[in-house]
This record gives C-alpha cells, sequence and structure tokens, in this order.
C-alpha cells in the first residue's frame, strides 16, 4: 500500500520533537517495536530525560491505544503488538529510569489464581498498567496465596490483582482476600480482580476494591485509585 511505502521513509531522526513524539504515538498504535526502539534513542539524544520520554511518548500513545481498545476499535491482538513496542521502549529507559530514581505510579502484584492456567488476559492487564506507569510484577498462572503473600512482602505493592477464567477458580479470589484481613494487611493494599465470567457483583460480594473487564480498564481504574489513596493519606 502506498501509506505504508510513505511511512516506511519517513526519516525519523529529521523529525522535531513534537512530530517525532506523534509519530511514536502512531508507532505504538501500529506495533512498530523497531521503530520505537530508534525514537527512543533520538529523543534521548537530544537531550530528554528518560522519565520525560516514558511519559510523553510511550505512556501517552498507550493511553491512545487504551482507550481505543476500551472503545472496541482496537482487539486483543493489536494491543499485544502495541504492547510489545512499548517494550522495546522500556527496555532502554528502565535501567536510565533507575539510575535517575524516578518513581513509578505505583507499583502492582498480579497473578492468575490457583487452579486456572489462562494468563492471556492477565499478561495484557499487566503489560497495559506498565504502559501506564507501574512498575508490575506478574507472577504467572495457579498463584496459590502463600506466592501471592510472598510477592506481597517483597514488593510492597499499591495494587494486588487477581484474575480468574474458570468460574470454579473465581472462589479462590475469596480465599486470598480473606486471608489478607486475617493478617491485618488487607487495608494496606488495593485489590483489583478481572476475568470474563466477573461481574461487579462478585467483586462486592468478595470484597475487592473493583472490578475491571478489560485492560484499558484495569489501567484508568489502578491509576484513579492510586491517586484517590495518595490524595488523601
Amino acid at each position: 500500500m502506498s501509506d505504508d511505502a510513505a511511512d516506511d521513509e519517513i526519516d525519523l531522526s529529521s523529525l522535531n520533537d513534537e512530530d517525532l513524539t506523534a509519530q511514536m504515538h502512531d508507532d505504538l498504535y501500529d506495533g512498530l517495536a523497531e521503530e520505537i526502539d530508534e525514537a527512543t534513542r533520538i529523543l534521548l539524544n537530544r537531550g530528554w530525560g528518560p522519565e520525560k520520554v516514558l511519559n510523553v511518548a510511550l505512556v501517552e500513545g498507550m493511553r491512545i491505544v487504551g482507550i481505543d481498545f476500551r472503545d472496541g476499535i482496537l482487539f486483543v491482538p493489536e494491543v499485544l503488538l502495541a504492547a510489545n513496542a512499548m517494550k522495546a521502549g522500556m527496555a532502554i529507559l528502565r535501567p536510565l529510569l533507575v539510575e535517575t530514581g524516578a518513581e513509578p505510579i505505583g507499583t502492582v502484584v498480579i497473578g492468575t489464581v490457583k487452579g486456572d492456567i489462562h494468563d492471556i488476559g492477565k499478561n495484557l492487564v499487566a503489560m497495559m498498567l506498565e504502559g501506564a506507569g507501574f512498575e508490575v510484577f506478574n507472577l504467572g498462572i495457579n498463584t496459590d496465596v502463600d506466592e501471592f503473600l510472598a510477592a506481597i512482602e517483597e514488593h510492597k505493592p499499591d495494587i494486588i490483582g487477581m484474575s480468574a477464567l474458570l468460574t470454579t477458580t473465581m472462589p479462590y479470589m475469596r480465599v486470598v482476600i480473606d486471608t489478607l484481613t486475617e493478617k491485618g494487611i488487607r487495608d494496606d493494599h488495593i485489590v483489583l480482580v478481572g476475568g470474563a465470567p466477573l461481574n461487579e457483583e462478585f467483586s462486592e460480594a468478595i470484597g475487592a476494591d473493583a472490578y475491571c473487564r478489560d485492560a484499558a480498564v484495569a489501567a484508568e481504574t489502578a491509576s484513579a485509585l492510586v491517586m484517590a489513596r495518595r490524595a488523601t493519606a
């Protein structure tokens, strides 16, 4: 296609900062990891700090992806490509952010609960949260309460995320929340739950803070709840 040919001819280094960040938003949307890698390096070489590159170029680009995913314009395969492109930029920025002491918006521990081996949706949520500026520790599948507790002890997360795709594994979310309550640490964390069979009523019944129907909603909800909690701290 002629449009693709035109895109291939773009010399990223010839664009000014404003046009380059706009192009990065487009390239994230299209899942172009190599272009994101190149553009990230260009902005750093121009004297941009890693935190500015993260927020202005990558996080804002993923915010646009998230909106269109939420609205049904983009679908899971396209969002996975966008998240992969985001990772290309993050691979460059993450060590620089550590060096500068830049703080993430918050920390998340997330896992698919015990008995459930589905992880595509959960991984997508993890990617979108990272794209929103969170530090994310993904515990994988079949995560039991002891694994959640160990990760909570190690990472001191703002948010605990749990996913389930099977109706038979949904009740295990309550086991985790009840254990947090028994140990007196439930109120120290925001608990988000998600998965195809869940709904708001179930979330409320087990004592979670919010149900997130998809990855875009999860990123928005996580940001809003962390900000609200810090405003009242």
